[in-house]
């Protein structure tokens, strides 16, 4: 959908304000991350895939990661991380396939890397062994403002952590949001790992090949409980800072 400047910042203000008030609507949180600041930093995230052999490859072929690719790594063996994957997906009852669309960027490329980075997110979730309450999002979030640098991911960690108890609050300034800088500068370039290609590797021999730090246990109450606890989720999964299905599941309750 194609807008002016003047549109897209209409776009972006009235998106911020409805995904405040209502933070489950995953579409107003991906038109927010696909509006604001994105100008400068898509095209130089794309511009570092180029750059990387992988990347380069991930934009020439476009990869996707939907259901039929759930269902797929659903048959490999325990242990694995398309395993991981699988099991992530099923116990929290997201779809791949549910993620809202780009709408809002112009260029074919650069929407691709914004479908990319929102496909991808809960693969970093498996990853980073992040829950995705609101406490596991912002810590992720916090790790994809380090690797990716767009707004949307510092801004959610700045506005959404107030949804936090003082305590849990203060959990992730002191403990969680040093493990997302120390975490996501010591890892390989998350935007250039080919996903699908390491889903029958094992979980612990992806996380070292990439240099992935997951993030530190969380206390008995910030933990996931579990298929039989968890809320249904809005559709789709925690939102990549470009898409909105992830700040989404921030919204959701603590398990």
């Amino acid at each position: 959908m194609p807008l002016n400047p003047l549109q897209k910042g209409a776009v972006a203000l009235l998106s911020a304000v409805g995904a405040l008030m209502r933070p489950q609507r995953g579409d107003l949180v991906a038109a927010v991350g696909e509006t604001v600041g994105s100008g400068l930093v898509l095209p130089a995230l794309r511009d570092r895939m180029r750059a990387h052999p992988v990347g380069r490859q991930i934009l020439a072929e476009r990869p996707r990661i939907t259901d039929e690719t759930v269902d797929a790594c659903r048959a490999m063996p325990p242990g694995t991380f398309g395993a991981a994957y699988a099991q992530f997906m099923g116990d929290r009852r997201f779809h791949a396939n549910d993620r809202p669309p780009v709408r809002f960027v112009d260029d074919e490329e650069l929407a691709y890397v914004v479908t990319r980075a929102r496909e991808v997110h809960d693969l970093w979730h498996v990853l980073f062994d992040c829950h995705t309450n609101v406490f596991g999002e912002l810590a992720l979030k916090g790790l994809e403002f380090v690797q990716t640098g767009l707004p949307m991911t510092g801004l959610a960690v700045l506005g959404a952590q107030y949804r936090l108890g003082a305590q849990d609050r203060e959990l992730l300034q002191r403990h969680y949001l040093p493990w997302a800088l120390r975490a996501g500068s010591r890892s390989a370039d998350l935007m250039c790992i080919y996903y699908e290609r390491h889903f029958q590797d094992e979980l612990e021999q992806v996380r070292k090949e990439f240099r992935i730090i997951p993030a530190p246990p969380p206390p008995e109450h910030l933990r996931f409980k579990g298929p039989k606890q968890q809320q249904q989720p809005v559709a789709g999964s925690s939102s990549s800072s470009v898409a909105g299905p992830a700040v989404t599941a921030a919204a959701q309750p603590k398990s």
